[in-house]
This record gives C-alpha cells, sequence and structure tokens, in this order.
C-alpha cells in the first residue's frame, strides 16, 4: 500500500499557553519533538484541539514556524487554515505556505449552510491558493451542519490537490462510498474512528490519543493487511481517561483549585511519560504526561480530546 503523502498518523497538536495568555513556543518544540518521535508521521497545528478558533493569525503563523523549524523532515507539518470566510482562508493558507508548512486542513465552512456550489468554489479558492500543496477537506457535520455526501466529496477529488477528506463521522457507509469512489484517502477525524476506517482501507487517523499513545497507535495503522485485521490497538481506555482528566480540570477551575499531576508513564513499555518541560511563569512546571502551560484559552470551552480531534 502506498504512504500517504502526508502521513499515516497525523496528531492534532495541543497549543501550549504560558501563564499570561501567549503562546509557549519552547513547550511547542518539546511537544513537536515528542510527537515525531513517538509515532506522528505528521502534526496538525492550529487545529480545534490546537484552539485554532481562539489562536489569532500572527499567533498561527509563528507556532507553525516553530513546529516546522523543529521537527524538519521528520513529520509533515499541517496548518489549519479552513474557516467560513474565504478570503480570509485564501489568506491564511498563502502565509502558512510561506511558512514552510507540507498541507493544509480546511473544514467545511459553517454556520451559514454554503450550497454545494458554494462549498465546491470555496476549496478550489484555498486549493489555488495552496499552490499545489496538499488540501486535506474536514468533514465534521455535527459542529458544521453541512455533511459533505461522497457525491460532494467527489467533485472535490477534482481539484488537482485536494487529495484527502478527514471524516468525522461514524457512518461507516459513508466511509465505504468515499474509498469506493477512490478519488481521496480516507483520515479517520476522531480516535475511536481509526480502527474500523483501518479495516475498510483507509489511510490513517488525524488523532489525539497520539499525543499519549503514539507508538502504539503507529504499530495499529502499520499492521498489514488492514481488512479484516481482527486485533487492532483499542485506545478506547486512553480516550476515556483523557476526557475524565478534562472533566475533572474543568471543575478544578470552577473551584480556583490548584492542579498538582505525579509524573507517570502513560503506556509502560511501550510509551514514556511525556518529556518534561520548562516551569511556567509562576516557576513551577508540570510534569509527566501533562504539559507546563497547557491549558485552555477558551476556558468555557467543552471540547472533549479525543473526540473531535
Amino acid at each position: 500500500m502506498t504512504r500517504p503523502v502526508l502521513g499515516e498518523l497525523l496528531t492534532a497538536m495541543v497549543t501550549p499557553f504560558a501563564d499570561d495568555g501567549t503562546v509557549n513556543h519552547e513547550s511547542a518544540r518539546r511537544m513537536a519533538r515528542h510527537l515525531a518521535d513517538t509515532g506522528s508521521d505528521g502534526i496538525v497545528v492550529c487545529g480545534t484541539t490546537g484552539e485554532g478558533p481562539t489562536v489569532n493569525d500572527r499567533e498561527k503563523l509563528e507556532l507553525l514556524e516553530t513546529v516546522v523549524s523543529e521537527v524538519g523532515p521528520s513529520a509533515s507539518v499541517v496548518a489549519n487554515t479552513g474557516s467560513y470566510d474565504t478570503h480570509h482562508s485564501v489568506a491564511l493558507t498563502r502565509s502558512a505556505l510561506a511558512a514552510g508548512v507540507d498541507g493544509f486542513l480546511v473544514v467545511t465552512p459553517y454556520y451559514n449552510k454554503p450550497p454545494v456550489d458554494g462549498i465546491v468554489a470555496h476549496y478550489e479558492a484555498i486549493a489555488e491558493a495552496a499552490e499545489g500543496r496538499p488540501v486535506i477537506v474536514y468533514n465534521i457535520p455535527q459542529r458544521v451542519v453541512l455533511n459533505l455526501e461522497p457525491a460532494l466529496l467527489a467533485r472535490l477529488s477534482e481539484i488537482d490537490n485536494v487529495i484527502a477528506v478527514k471524516q468525522a463521522t461514524a457512518d461507516l457507509d459513508q466511509a465505504r462510498s468515499i474509498l469506493d469512489h477512490g478519488g481521496l484517502e480516507l483520515y479517520a477525524g476522531n480516535d475511536d474512528l481509526l480502527a474500523p476506517f483501518l479495516r475498510l482501507g483507509g489511510a490513517g487517523g488525524i488523532c489525539v490519543a497520539s499525543h499519549i499513545a503514539g507508538r502504539r497507535m503507529r504499530e495499529m495503522v502499520a499492521q498489514e493487511p488492514r481488512i479484516g485485521n481482527e486485533r487492532p490497538f483499542d485506545g478506547r481506555p486512553v480516550i476515556e481517561i483523557i476526557q475524565l482528566e478534562q472533566r475533572f480540570d474543568q471543575q478544578r477551575r470552577q473551584h480556583g483549585e490548584q492542579r498538582h499531576v505525579q509524573p507517570r508513564a502513560v503506556t509502560p513499555g511501550q510509551d514514556s511519560a511525556w518529556p518534561s518541560g520548562p516551569a511556567n511563569s509562576s516557576g513551577r512546571g508540570l510534569r509527566g504526561r501533562h504539559w507546563p502551560g497547557l491549558r485552555s484559552r477558551a476556558l468555557s470551552s467543552t471540547r472533549e480530546f479525543g473526540c473531535d480531534a
């Protein structure tokens, strides 16, 4: 099977912040290196997990430059440049291209429910701005109201550098239709879809649990043949732990409590604990699988790691 141009296991990287709310670039370097060293052959920067909606364009571009300079050729770097504003998406795509990224993740225009021709025109404009670099369509109907049906995805596949779809819906019939058409590579957009999509013949996944279980997930995507594989890595326990940890963190914030986490390895013998990062501005660094300065800028966010990567 030919390896996908942007990789098989891509991680939607979290964005570390300092105490003052600025992006912590030193921690971002450590994070990107950790991902590249533990099985991710691609890194998505400033997606939803990376808080793209709350990071401004200047911060996004500076973070892209940081990650590109850190991982070099060891992993592809994919920039999230999609929004429902075509002109803004085009401008951001051009700027990210100048930063040296390898490809782009572009979500369906959300909220205003554009017609089919409008969606096609939106992706055509962004793909042109990408100047031949690959574009991944992001289909997440539960968040953007619109579902990109297989017939529409077939039209988008006719755009030369639109090469794949990140499919964040559990409709396996639709996933089969995408693969049957053959015009786009299929990436699992939710961690719990990685195994079933691989069994159908998908290219891989754009994941979140790979922050802490990257080596195990890399083993899973490397298994051949994929179709009929009966022993995939079950990432559900990892996903559930991350979700539970986030809920506890939200409760601590509500009660004004400080967070203290003892270092630990998540998957003994496979994935070591997250590398130690620098202390935050208070002089106290969190170690283990929790990152210094790693907190949500969107304080009211209800996003759950592992569900919508």
